[in-house]
């Protein structure tokens, strides 16, 4: 934070859509006053307000202190012992949902699995009894790398139960990867698959778990899962079948009493240099936090079928695909595959055949869907849903727009979700019943979040002037630390402003208190001394009627310092031409200004992406810069966009 001047903000947006009267009728939270009210108390008695919720939850022996704080040290419910696992399936059954849908899994070749709440307490306790048999105890980290298929959530949450940390890593993620977290790690065992489907094609799991054995040679046992059946490397000494190992095992497994700041989870952040970051969350505030969002964000009442696209492997699945919606008692959807396999339709036929009604996505799956034209929808009966969600990074207006009147009936609440790997859980959203929406604001923070925008003094900004994005209260579901690397924890999120967490992003704050996330503070570029977000740059482009998706990136230039480079996906009923180009660059100027107009704008038929759908811009970067793409690019989708890119001298 070396640059004093303010970030500029130049997107206006008017349009205002108050909570639906049908959906405030039967939602948690009915107004704005009522969310004021709760909000104000969050942040004026903390430990009032958290330890009256965590008594909705199964507690072997209660807190004695909500919180201590030390900043950048957080302990919450200190002395109190649970299981996050228990409260997820025990509690669920013994308020009367065994028999109700707890995970309603599709696979991508179109099977369909259902495990009520007493069928998978029953798995995971056998999955957890053949972990201890495999030596697996208490504080032992268990590496999972497995598709999105049941056995995943079984997984982790037969870790939960036994107070084993799990480390789940994506399944697009490489060798390399799986043996840099293993190893930081110190993981023993490896839980896999031989492989799972993605477009119609097998990804070879078991095979990058051996390539990854072979760079990091401390795994002791391969427990593997027959998916694909597909031929895998085998050895017999150290593999075992998962059927082998969980089949024949009992369906009782005691709960282990985790303390509350026992470790739960480790998640690697996906660096593309350097030693990969394990954020570390523990148990009892994480498990406190995920439940409340999920209930109030989504308004999750208990016959919902709530589906978030998410994979397991990235923190949205594991907060608002397992542990969130099942402390709910609710049917959490899984999906394994692609969204556009066999056809662009795929996610829609999805909702209408198990009848979704919450719905949560990303804004980058929104905006590929937009391209692919209005007239897929349609074909699709999508009454069933109540409330949709964003996720992964701002959602531009215009995306916005058409989620709301092609997926959502113009019926439907949107809550955009602002939050990090770090936070835990959702920090910024609307409460559906209860606050007027922005399109492409998150609005307001959730209870015990006490956001500002500051400069780099910690000074809180103005109403509609830019700066940092800050959080100045604890709250549970906070990261405890990096794993192996407390430094880096102190110096990456609490240095910059001593005692206050710097989130990284970009953002600005409305006249009536909404924020507006403007991209991460390496997004904002700086072009003749005026720094420019470039989300704000891409929602400009994306606004135009002829444009489907866009990605900004920032580039040297010897005079102004930087420049900006625009990447542009067209709506599949556009055309890319020179005039259109022109049409586009003066759009820009118009939406911002001319000095936000930037100096490349090359058509692409595709951005690059991972497979969570999020933009590689490093890469886009990268091209821009240099004209190739050296860098990392083993998460990346297809391989093909790029290639396609560099071979455009445009």
């Amino acid at each position: 934070m070396s640059d004093t001047q303010s970030i500029m903000s130049s997107m206006v947006e008017t349009r205002e859509f108050p909570p639906p009267p049908d959906f405030v009728k039967d939602a948690h939270i009915k107004s704005i006053d009522e969310y004021e009210q709760l909000h104000r108390q969050s942040i004026e008695d903390p430990e009032g307000f958290w330890g009256e919720r965590a008594k909705n939850h199964h507690w072997f022996k209660p807190h004695d202190t909500v919180l201590e704080w030390n900043a950048p040290n957080a302990k919450w419910f200190v002395g109190g012992k649970t299981n996050v696992a228990y409260n997820c399936l025990d509690l669920q059954i013994e308020r009367g949902r065994g028999d109700h849908p707890a995970i309603l899994w599709e696979g991508e070749p179109g099977e369909v699995v259902t495990f009520t709440y007493s069928e998978l307490r029953d798995r995971v306790c056998q999955t957890a009894n053949a972990l201890k048999k495999l030596g697996v105890g208490k504080g032992d980290v268990v590496t999972i790398y497995m598709p999105m298929v049941p056995e995943l959530a079984i997984a982790m949450l037969a870790c939960a139960r036994i107070g084993a940390p799990h480390s789940i890593i994506f399944g697009g993620f490489s060798a390399s990867a799986i043996a840099d977290r293993a190893k930081d790690a110190e993981s023993k065992i490896i839980l896999t698959a031989d492989g799972g489907w993605r477009r119609g094609k097998v990804v070879p799991l078991k095979q990058n778990v051996e390539d990854a054995i072979s760079q990091y040679g401390g795994i002791a046992k391969v427990v593997v899962l027959k998916r694909c059946e597909n031929d895998i490397p085998w050895n017999d000494g150290r593999d075992v079948w998962w059927h082998d190992v969980v089949d024949a095992e009992s369906t009782e497994c005691e709960a282990e009493q985790c303390d509350s700041e026992d470790l739960l989870f480790i998640l690697y952040t996906s660096g593309t240099t350097g030693k990969p970051k394990g954020i570390m969350h523990t148990t009892g505030g994480y498990m406190v936090y995920t439940a409340l969002t999920a209930k109030h964000i989504f308004d999750l009442k208990p016959d919902d079928v709530y589906w978030c696209t998410a994979d397991i492997g990235w923190i949205t699945g594991h907060s608002y695909i397992t542990y969130g919606p099942l402390q709910n008692g609710v049917t959490t959807l899984m999906y394994e595959g692609a969204p556009n396999q066999p056809d662009w339709g795929r996610f829609w036929e999805i909702v209408q055949k198990h009848k979704v009604t919450k719905f949560y996505t990303a804004p980058t799956a929104i905006r590929a869907f937009m391209r692919q034209g209005d007239d897929i929808p349609a074909k699709y009966d999508l009454s069933t849903l109540k409330l949709l969600g964003s996720v992964g990074e701002p959602i531009n207006p215009e995306a916005w727009m058409w989620y709301h009147e092609h997926i959502g009936g113009e019926r439907c609440p949107i809550v955009d979700t602002w939050w990090q790997t770090e936070t835990g859980g959702i920090l910024i959203a609307p409460i559906p019943g209860a606050i007027t929406l922005k399109p492409g604001s998150a609005t307001r923070p959730f209870f015990g979040i006490d956001a500002a925008v500051v400069d780099e003094a910690g000074v809180e900004q103005p109403a509609n002037a830019g700066g940092f994005l800050v959080i100045r209260k604890p709250w549970p579901s906070m990261l405890r630390g990096v794993y192996g690397d407390m430094n880096r924890f102190q110096e990456q999120y609490w240095s910059q402003l001593p005692g206050i967490y710097f989130t990284s992003d970009a953002c600005r704050r409305d006249d009536d208190g909404n924020f507006w996330l403007m991209g991460r503070v390496d997004d904002v570029i700086n072009i003749s001394g005026h720094r420019i977000g470039t989300a704000e740059v891409e929602s400009a482009i994306v606004s135009h009627p002829t444009v489907a998706e866009a990605a900004v990136v920032g580039i040297p230039h010897e005079i102004k310092g930087q420049a900006l480079a625009a990447f542009v996906a067209l709506k599949s009923s556009s055309t890319p031409s020179d005039d259109l180009k022109k049409e586009l660059l003066a759009h820009v100027a118009k939406e911002i200004g001319a000095i936000a107009r930037p100096d490349q704008l090359r058509f692409t038929d595709a951005l690059p992406k991972t497979r969570s759908g999020k933009i590689m811009r490093r890469l886009l970067k990268e091209l821009a810069s240099t004209g190739e793409v050296k860098g990392d690019t083993t998460t990346l989708e297809d391989f093909s966009v790029i290639a396609s890119l560099s071979a455009d001298d445009d």
